[in-house]
């Protein structure tokens, strides 16, 4: 019986054992699994607190819908009916001290169409008239590797990427627009100008399936996203799950891989799949051939404030979500999101719950990451009242700091990638590495990557 072993409870290794499981039974293979875990609790930056009706997820706060692996990974664990969509409304940005409503019709503040240009409040008229570039410059010289801020700055110009986009994709990508890739961030748009001459003309081609998606853009769960992982814990059968059990080196033997942990004997397993963060997978490797490209892997920053307040949702505006900082703002945050407005389920009095967000790409950021959490409570109460004119003190804050563990998919992350996999090809075969750090940041790429690993191991 071949035995797996997968390091790290994150999303990437809970979906790897659902589908260890999965492949093997549709095989009818016997397989024996075992996952080690550092923290009491599975989920890794999918974490969720509950506190005084309240429900607050201090990691990732959703799922993209529409990404291809999400909706059957929902309906093989029979979780249809605990998913929750967000509220549909409006994102604001932002800038000098006004709330601008970003455009319906818009992706990560990319317009669809001219009408979504058309009702932007942030772009001058000289502005909105550069996007006709979209339409007369035919040549693509650009690639998948290429910076996506060249790549929309060339057919948008400088004035909607800098004062629209920039704050929307980076705030999502949590790096620079012109350190990011299209690949790792928007690759259909290298494809729509391909094919359609025009960015926008692509996006009008493929109308419905932005309609389709628009009003449920992204899952969550009536009980938070830690529910997920409570879900994939109950349906693994013939596993081990050690939980509070770090894995201190992983060594290649004869007959597959000794793994060493801080709590057990070391074991031998004949595969694994190591999810963890790149500077751990660097530790327990501890090899200097490897070291070059996972030293070249970038990783930001994020603090997070929720302040609950006992206040009425009713007192920001109806139709809002939540707004990202742009230049000329005397606030701190990079973004707020008003959270018991986007997920109702998240205030069981309906009572408003706000998260403001700080990351590495913030100037201040090296002066907050050595605040005292009630330094930093005081930074989001003013903010909170200067963005939102929030005066009232709040019945109580949850912080959370996730420091060097946010990927960032850099100029340079295909090609240490690549270099990684042969060197783990020749030296290290049945040794994966998985997850965010190397395969896509978004839960769905995950997920997907999970699976294909397992769909490997299973099938060969």
């Amino acid at each position: 019986m071949k035995t797996v072993a997968v390091i790290g409870g994150g999303i990437t290794g809970m979906s790897a054992m659902h589908y260890l499981q999965k492949f093997a039974n549709e095989e009818n293979s016997e397989i024996n699994l075992i996952l080690f875990e550092k923290d009491a609790q599975l989920g890794g930056k999918m974490t969720t607190v509950e506190r005084d009706g309240y429900l607050m997820e201090v990691g990732a706060d959703s799922i993209v819908a529409r990404h291809s692996s999400v909706q059957p990974f929902i309906d093989e664990l029979q979780m249809q009916d605990d998913v929750v969509y967000n509220a549909t409304g409006v994102s604001y940005i932002l800038r000098d001290q006004k709330l601008h409503a970003i455009p319906v019709e818009s992706v990560f503040g990319i317009p669809m169409n001219l009408n979504a240009l058309a009702e932007s409040t942030l772009i001058s008229e000289a502005g909105k008239k550069a996007l006709e570039q979209d339409l007369l410059k035919q040549e693509v010289p650009f690639t998948l590797e290429s910076s996506v801020g060249d790549f929309l700055t060339y057919y948008f110009g400088d004035e909607i990427v800098q004062k629209q986009i920039a704050p929307v994709l980076s705030g999502v990508y949590s790096g620079d627009l012109f350190s990011l890739t299209i690949g790792a961030t928007l690759p259909h748009l290298l494809t729509y100008k391909k094919e359609f001459g025009s960015i926008m003309k692509g996006f009008e081609a493929n109308k419905e399936f932005y309609e389709k998606s628009a009003a449920k853009k992204f899952i969550s769960f009536k009980n938070g996203l830690i529910s997920l992982f409570d879900r994939i814990e109950a349906t693994l059968e013939n596993a081990r799950i050690e939980k509070e059990t770090s894995v201190t080196a992983i060594e290649k033997v004869e007959n597959g891989y000794r793994i060493e942990t801080d709590r057990h004997e070391a074991i031998i397993v004949d595969e694994v799949i190591l999810t963890t963060p790149h500077q751990v997978a660097q530790k327990v490797l501890a090899d200097e051939a490897l070291n070059q490209a996972l030293e070249s892997l970038q990783t930001g920053s994020i603090i997070t404030v929720y302040l609950a307040y006992d206040l009425p949702n009713t007192v920001l505006p109806a139709d809002g979500t939540g707004f990202i900082v742009s230049s000329g703002n005397d606030i701190d945050c990079n973004a707020c999101t008003w959270t018991s407005k986007k997920w109702q389920h998240t205030s069981k009095n309906e009572k408003l719950l706000i998260r403001m967000f700080y990351k590495k790409n913030n100037p201040k950021f090296e002066q907050f990451s050595k605040m005292s959490n009630d330094e930093l409570v005081e930074i989001a109460k003013n903010d909170c009242r200067k963005g939102l004119g929030i005066t009232e003190e709040p019945s109580f804050v949850e912080i959370s700091k996730w420091m060097d563990l946010m990927p960032i998919y850099n100029l340079q992350h295909k090609q240490a990638i690549q270099q990684l996999e042969q060197i783990m090809n020749e030296k290290y075969p049945k040794l994966h590495l998985a997850g965010s750090s190397y395969y896509g940041v978004g839960i769905g790429l995950c997920i997907q990557n999970g699976k294909e690993i397992a769909e490997k191991i299973i099938k060969g």
